[in-house]
């Protein structure tokens, strides 16, 4: 069905009104209750795919109805916007020994702050134009499937990656979206799909991609970065140098690489040790440095003690035996089980006969049952 005269007149002020608010891409869906979408979600949840997320069918139901985040919903209003910054940003420190990296999206103020200003300049134009409230504001506030209905919307198609790609700006964006009550003519979805092209599916070290447009997001590195509890050990190698993150599926995306990077200084690296921090430093870092570096960074939801984790298996992954003092002095006196556990990891890793020394050192005066059980795997993997 054709949409109306209003329909389309609404929707080009929407794009008038968004482009002046600074957004980069725009593209409209409807909001109807999308039954393939909660199809692709349930099928996750029921893989396992989605496990630490601690969501489950009632997430995806409602993920998959804009009109259970705002009652009479008519439209949804797609946003893009490009971040991209590549390996070239981290020249000027690169060849400093012990650093870490992080996905580049993390380099910068933390991005739900700016979309969230940007969706809602939008949001306050179209109820101001409107005379009344007509919008609900979605930045990782509400259950919502954004990548698919931004691709329902032509902002993009999904790639084997499983992220949005947006042409001419790849796959390097963030997402916000304006669930609203207006009318709307929609966009026709993208007829273009990833084709052959498994250049992501190859690149990926954990294998969590499948090549089928689908992803085992408890092997994906960015997950395990994240996640709350222990990295699994058999992933922990695999991490490599990623201490918050992971870009590697979408460096290897031609689309996302010939796009380039994003011109705005926004999203430029905060201060320049951000984008490759130095994981001595993390390793001893405690909250109020934490608060002060990384707070108002994509890292600063979880914790110092997720960072400290994360930097001891990155630690553990360079094999280099003049980081085993310093691991020695966090297995003895870090206060979070978590990172000690992670840290008798690397010792193990390491396996330097000063590494078996802390280990054994460890064993007699550890009283948590999850770091005993760390330090014993730890003593027996470097025999």
């Amino acid at each position: 069905m054709s949409a109306s005269v209003d329909a389309i007149d609404r929707a080009a002020t929407v794009r008038r009104i968004a482009a002046e608010a600074g957004a980069v891409r725009v593209a409209i869906a409807d909001a109807s209750a999308s039954q393939v979408t909660y199809d692709e979600l349930a099928a996750s949840f029921a893989r396992g795919d989605l496990a630490t997320w601690g969501f489950g069918e009632t997430y995806a139901r409602k993920a998959s109805d804009p009109c259970a985040i705002l009652p009479g919903a008519r439209s949804v209003i797609c946003v893009a916007i490009p971040y991209a910054r590549f390996e070239r940003d981290r020249a000027n420190i690169e060849d400093v020994p012990l650093r870490g990296r992080v996905s580049n999206y993390a380099w910068s103020n933390d991005y739900h702050q700016y979309v969230r200003a940007l969706l809602g300049r939008i949001a306050r134009a179209l109820d101001a134009d409107a005379g009344a409230p007509v919008t609900r504001v979605v930045c990782d506030t509400a259950p919502l499937a954004e990548r698919a209905f931004a691709r329902a919307s032509g902002l993009g198609w999904i790639g084997k990656h499983t992220n949005l790609i947006a042409p001419g700006l790849g796959s390097f964006v963030f997402l916000g979206e304006i669930v609203t009550t207006l009318d709307l003519a929609c966009d026709a979805p993208l007829k273009k799909t990833c084709g052959a092209c498994t250049r992501c599916v190859v690149t990926c070290p954990t294998g969590a991609l499948r090549g089928d447009y689908t992803i085992d997001a408890t092997r994906c590195i960015s997950d395990l970065t994240q996640r709350t509890d222990a990295i699994p050990r058999a992933l922990r190698p695999l991490v490599g140098d990623w201490l918050w993150g992971c870009d590697l599926c979408g460096l290897a995306c031609p689309p996302t690489r010939n796009a380039g990077a994003a011109i705005d200084p926004a999203f430029a690296p905060k201060h320049e040790s951000l984008a490759a921090p130095g994981l001595l430093d993390i390793l001893a870092m405690r909250s109020a440095t934490y608060k002060r570096l990384y707070r108002e960074t994509a890292m600063g939801w979880r914790g110092a003690a997720i960072l400290r984790r994360n930097a001891a298996v990155v630690l553990g992954n360079m094999l280099d035996r003049a980081t085993v003092p310093a691991l020695a002095t966090g297995l003895e006196r870090d206060p979070h089980a978590l990172v000690r556990g992670h840290i008798a990891w690397a010792l193990g890793r390491i396996g330097s006969p000063a590494a078996a020394r802390a280990l054994a050192q460890a064993a007699t005066l550890e009283r948590d049952d999850s770091v005993l059980e760390e330090i014993a795997a730890a003593r027996i993997a470097s025999d």
